[in-house]
Formats: structure tokens, sequence, C-alpha cells
């Protein structure tokens, strides 16, 4: 059911605008949920993924292994996960791509930045328990 008039339900339209995204709004798209002890420490559901952040992967062929963040791929919507190579038939090793949707966030690297986003997200979500 659309709510807004001013935003397009458009299967077309949102894939454009998903696929097409500039750097600073994939960042946003590229989040991933926080565990649950994260979750109930800083009252907050997900928040954009950053590289030096704990990861464990949640979901595919790959489930249950963690790891550091690496790189952040913003450009092919995937990250990199320290220990989670696939070795090439030259003896080489890559890194395998994954989508931060299939990961859960263990442990974050704090910076003041991200104390500020997490406090203003848990602030919104306070006042939007009280309105209900």
């Amino acid at each position: 059911m659309k709510f807004s008039a001013d935003v397009s339900s458009s299967t077309r339209k949102s894939r454009k605008a998903h696929f097409t995204a500039p750097s600073h709004i994939r960042r946003k798209l590229m989040s991933a949920a926080l565990s649950k002890d994260l979750r109930k420490k800083h009252e907050v559901r997900s928040i954009p993924v950053r590289t030096g952040d704990e990861v464990v992967v949640v979901r595919g062929q790959h489930k249950g292994r963690e790891g550091k963040v690496i790189s952040v791929y913003r450009k092919k919507w995937v990250i990199h996960i320290e220990r989670l190579v696939r070795e090439k038939v030259n003896g080489a090793t890559v890194p395998i791509p994954v989508h931060p949707s299939n990961v859960a966030v263990t442990a974050l690297k704090m910076t003041k930045d991200r104390e500020e986003i997490l406090s203003r997200k848990a602030a919104v979500r306070k006042q939007r328990a009280e309105r209900a």
C-alpha cells in the first residue's frame, strides 16, 4: 500500500534508484543488523557497515564464519571479510564478496561520529515508543 504521493511505487523506478545510487546513499543502503547483545546495549537495530567492524555471516554458504571487515566495496554492493578467502587455480587468494544484509555486526569500531549516530538513532526510537 502506498502511503506517500511523493514517492513512486514503480518497480522500474525503485530498481533504477537503487542501482544508480551515489556513494553517500549506498553507504546507508549497505547497512547490517547488529547482534542481539549490541542491539540491547545501543537500542539500535542496524548500522552502516564500516571497515574494522567485526561481523558474523548469518546467511548463505559461509554461514557462521566470522572476521573483521577489511573493505566495503560500495561500487559492487559487497564487503570483504578477513579470512573469508578462496584460493585461485594459480595459488593466489581472493576475498569472497558478501552482501552486508547477510551479516550481523558483533563488534563496532567506535569513533566519535559513530557514537553520535547511535545516540541519535536510539533517541528517535525512544520518541517513537513514547508516541505509540
